[in-house]
């Protein structure tokens, strides 16, 4: 078997779920294919140890034959070894399969978030993508699991009504009348739980993407005392999730029982016509043995049918919401025929505001609606579609991945992730230690390093929950300047930090960009003093251009902006 994961999950078929279902089984056709056979050799050695068991008693008890006896009785070995043989070979790779089909998945969802970069927590909320990596994937693998042994499980009811057909018609007759009306009961408690499992699952993704909200902004909701507000609401959703779960458990319940009731029913019932036709003289004794093997043996392949049109149930359910996010189209793609990177440095012009951001230089924005900062900051970057250009050639024309690679757009909205923190300021493994060390220095994040006990091989908590607002907002701003991209935009880069840490990274972060192209938008006076160049933006629009001291001096509407920002 191959090593998981493997390196390229493949275009997945999205058109719907039983399509990307089918598709994940052709992926992994040679163990799905082995674990079908290999159920149906361990399912029907199972299905035919009743019929030898009643020979060895027609023959060998019966008959007086001890040759028989021995014979039908290794015959009954081989069955058994062979029936744990298949058995062992067919959970190893219903297992494979199983987990084959989660990591393919996941490798496929991540691959799809990285893809949408910012349109996906526009158009599907986090506890959506966080339920697909947790509970869809198990269900996905699930459904692919038991397709063998319910294949399996219909060779052996199919093999055993030949073989009560061959011995009584009517024992035949009951078996195949019995086994679809069982079938067609407990598909009248499938389609309940189906509807029932997919409101749950919505509303469950909905509760998680709002405990996320919540936690996120824990602080500012005690600011403004909506703590209690949310809390309660918050409590309201998580009962009404709890309903539903009760809900979805009482038909799940309904199902396990009617697994048990309806086959031990069945059983009872052919036993007892198998007894009565013995007592006739119909059967033999040894057939009457056999067919209680038989019904007492088909309580485990109807069950497992039943099983398996659950498992399968929820897997197409988890498949939806797969599917879902498949079809989620980026708002920004490449272009189809992409123009090369131009291979000199240049001017960034966003030809909307008027802005042009020299090449090599440190310039700084100050926008009188902060808003306008983001908005430029996001059409240079091309995080949103716009006539932006670089060297004269617009932005939408160049290939996504070589803006990206060359223009790093760098904002407080940027998460510190779980790990080392070596890795989290250098997760591409480029720099080496003095590259990282530098920029740490001039980001004034060496105190933060200092205090930790592994330095920079300590373990980062989840979202850098162990750091303060500053020293997170130092952290990402130390990352961007490792990763040294041409073109490095900071928005607000040091709102969170006190005026002497601001002065110190005021003062280093234009000697460590260096060569490069740098834009900060920001309205900290001791970092627009420091800048090579400041433009000044209202209503959208460049309306002065200059040194720091000459727009505060003749410009009295930036100089209200950044006073206010100073206040602050």
């Amino acid at each position: 078997m191959r090593p998981l994961p493997v390196a390229d999950p493949g275009a997945p078929d999205h058109r719907s779920a039983t399509h990307y279902l089918i598709w994940l089984a052709r992926r992994a056709w040679p163990s799905m294919t082995g674990a079908v056979l290999l159920a149906i050799v361990w399912m029907g050695a199972q299905a035919l140890m009743p019929a030898v068991i009643g020979r060895a008693i027609d023959v060998g008890i019966v008959g007086r034959d001890a040759d028989g006896l021995l014979h039908w009785g290794l015959v009954l070995l081989g069955l058994g070894v062979l029936q744990a043989a298949a058995g062992v070979g067919r959970h190893r790779l219903a297992v494979f399969n199983f987990l084959a089909s989660a990591y393919r998945t996941i490798q496929l969802t991540v691959e799809r978030a990285n893809r949408l970069g910012a349109t996906l927590p526009k158009r599907l909320a986090a506890g959506e993508v966080v339920s697909i990596g947790t509970a869809d994937i198990s269900h996905i693998g699930a459904a692919l699991d038991i397709t063998a042994r319910g294949t399996g499980a219909v060779v052996a009811i199919i093999t055993i009504t030949v073989i009560l057909l061959t011995t009584s018609v009517p024992l035949g007759v009951v078996v195949l009348v019995g086994v679809p009306l069982l079938m067609a009961v407990v598909g009248l408690l499938i389609r309940p739980l189906h509807r029932q499992q997919e409101e749950y699952r919505d509303q469950q993704g909905t509760l998680t993407t709002r405990a996320g909200d919540i936690v996120a902004g824990l602080r500012v909701l005690r600011g403004v005392g909506g703590e209690p507000v949310f809390s309660a609401r918050y409590r309201a959703e998580s009962q009404d999730l709890r309903r539903r779960g009760m809900r979805v458990a009482r038909i799940e319940s309904y199902l396990e029982a009617a697994q048990i009731l309806l086959p031990g029913v069945f059983v009872v019932l052919v036993t007892w016509l198998g007894a009565r036709f013995a007592l006739r003289g119909d059967i033999t004794a040894g057939q009457l043995v056999a067919f209680y093997g038989y019904t007492a043996f088909l309580v485990s392949p109807l069950r497992t049918l039943t099983e398996a049109i659950e498992k399968i149930t929820r897997g197409h359910v988890a498949a939806q919401r797969v599917v879902r996010l498949f079809t989620l189209a980026p708002e920004l793609s490449d272009p189809d025929r992409p123009r090369d990177w131009p291979p000199y440095a240049a001017d960034l012009v966003d030809s909307e505001s008027g802005l042009a951001v020299v090449a090599n230089r440190f310039t700084a924005l100050v926008a009188a609606d902060p808003a306008d900062a983001v908005a430029i900051a996001d059409r240079l970057g091309r995080y949103t579609d716009s006539e932006a250009s670089y060297a004269g050639v617009p932005l939408r024309e160049l290939a996504l991945p070589a803006v990206r690679e060359r223009i790093l757009v760098a904002d407080n909205d940027a998460a510190l992730f779980t790990g080392r923190l070596r890795v989290e300021l250098d997760p591409h493994d480029r720099a080496d230690d003095e590259t990282v060390e530098a920029a740490l220095v001039a980001a004034s994040a060496t105190d933060i390093v200092a205090a930790l006990p592994a330095g920079v091989d300590a373990v980062v908590a989840e979202r850098g929950r162990e750091f303060s607002g500053g020293q997170q907002q130092r952290l990402r701003l130390a990352r961007a300047l490792v990763a040294d991209p041409q073109i490095l935009i900071l928005v607000e880069p040091t709102s969170a930090v006190d005026a002497h840490t601001e002065a110190r990274i005021a003062g280093r972060l234009g000697p460590a960009r260096a060569g490069r192209t740098t834009l900060v938008c920001t309205t900290s006076p001791l970092v627009l003093d420091r800048a090579d160049r400041v433009v000044f933006v209202e209503d959208g629009k460049v309306v002065a251009e200059g040194g720091h001291r000459d727009l505060f001096a003749t410009e009295p509407r930036y100089a209200a902006v950044v006073t206010r920002g100073e206040d602050a």
